[in-house]
C-alpha cells in the first residue's frame, strides 16, 4: 500500500484550493439566482431568504422555453453535420498520402488561424441573399462551416494513430472504402467523436454574436440572446440573469457528464497525430 506522506497532504490542500477557486463563480451564480428581487447585499454574501420564484419568472419573461428549443435544434443539427462531414473528410486526409491531400489539410487548418470576424460582413450578405435571415438554418449553416477545421484537426490526429490492420482486413473481405469507414473506422472513432461533440456543443451553445445578428427582428432566439433581454441600459435584473443562466447551462452540463469519459482520451488521441 502507498504510504500517506507529507507531500500527499500538501497536494491535497492545493487540489482543494483549486477546486474552491473554480467552484466560487458557480456559488455566486446559484446564490444570486435564489436572491429575492431588490436585494442589495453583496453577491458573495449567503442569501438569507432564498426563493425559487426567479426561475419561474425568468423562464416566462425571457421565453426560455422556445429559446432552449431553438438552441437544442441549432446545436444538434450542427453537431450532426460536423461529425459526419469532418470524420469522412479526416479519414481521407489521414489515409491518402498524395501531395494534394497535404495541401488540402493545410488549407483546412488555415481556418483555425483566421478569425471569422474577417468574413462577418460577407457571411451576413450571403445569408441574406439566401433568404435565411431570421431562420435557425442560418446558424446551422454558419456553425457547421466554422467548426469544421477544429473537428477535422482532432479527427485526423486520432485516425493517424489507429492501426491500419483493421481496414486492410476489411478490404480483404471485400469491403469498399465507404463500408470500411462506416463499419470499421467510425466505431473506432468513438472517443474522439465524444470530444468533438462536447467541444463544439459548448462553442455553439454559448455563441451570442451570431444569433444576435442573424435572428435579430425575428421571434426566434437562442438562450444567450434570451438572457440578454434582462440587461437594460439603466438597470440589469441580476437575479433573473443568474436564474436564466442556471437553466441555460443545465443541458450542456448534462451532455458533458454523459460523455466525459471520452473527452480526455479522445483529445489526447487527437493531439497525438
Amino acid at each position: 500500500m502507498t504510504r500517506y506522506r507529507l507531500g500527499t497532504f500538501w497536494l491535497e490542500l492545493v487540489m482543494i484550493a483549486v477546486t474552491a477557486v473554480m467552484a466560487f463563480p458557480l456559488y455566486v451564480l446559484v446564490n444570486m439566482s435564489l436572491r429575492p428581487e431588490g436585494s442589495v447585499s453583496s453577491p458573495t454574501a449567503p442569501t438569507t431568504s432564498p426563493t425559487l420564484e426567479n426561475y419561474g419568472d425568468a423562464w416566462s419573461q425571457a421565453g426560455l422555453g422556445s429559446a432552449l428549443l431553438n438552441s437544442i435544434t441549432i446545436t444538434g443539427l450542427s453537431i450532426l453535420i460536423l461529425v459526419l462531414v469532418s470524420s469522412m473528410a479526416a479519414y481521407h486526409l489521414a489515409r491518402v498520402t498524395a501531395m494534394w491531400s497535404r495541401g488540402v489539410f493545410v488549407l483546412v487548418m488555415a481556418g483555425l488561424l483566421l478569425p471569422f470576424q474577417l468574413a462577418l460582413i460577407p457571411l451576413y450578405v450571403t445569408v441574406r441573399d439566401l433568404g435565411l435571415l431570421g431562420s435557425v438554418w442560418s446558424l446551422v449553416l454558419f456553425h457547421s462551416g466554422l467548426q469544421i477545421p477544429l473537428s477535422v484537426f482532432l479527427y485526423v490526429g486520432f485516425i493517424r494513430a489507429l492501426p491500419r490492420e483493421y481496414e486492410e482486413a476489411a478490404r480483404i473481405d471485400g469491403s469498399g472504402s465507404w463500408q470500411t469507414f462506416r463499419l470499421v473506422v467510425f466505431p473506432l472513432l468513438r472517443p474522439i467523436t465524444g470530444t468533438v461533440i462536447v467541444i463544439n456543443t459548448v462553442l455553439i451553445w454559448n455563441d451570442f454574436l451570431t444569433p444576435l445578428l442573424y435572428l435579430s427582428g425575428s421571434p426566434s432566439q437562442t438562450v444567450p440572446v434570451a438572457i440578454y433581454s434582462f440587461v437594460g441600459q439603466y438597470i440589469t435584473r441580476w437575479e433573473f440573469v443568474s436564474a436564466a443562466l442556471v437553466l441555460g447551462v443545465l443541458p450542456v452540463l448534462i451532455a458533458y457528464f454523459a460523455m466525459q469519459k471520452h473527452v480526455i482520451r479522445g483529445f489526447a488521441g487527437g493531439l497525438k497525430g
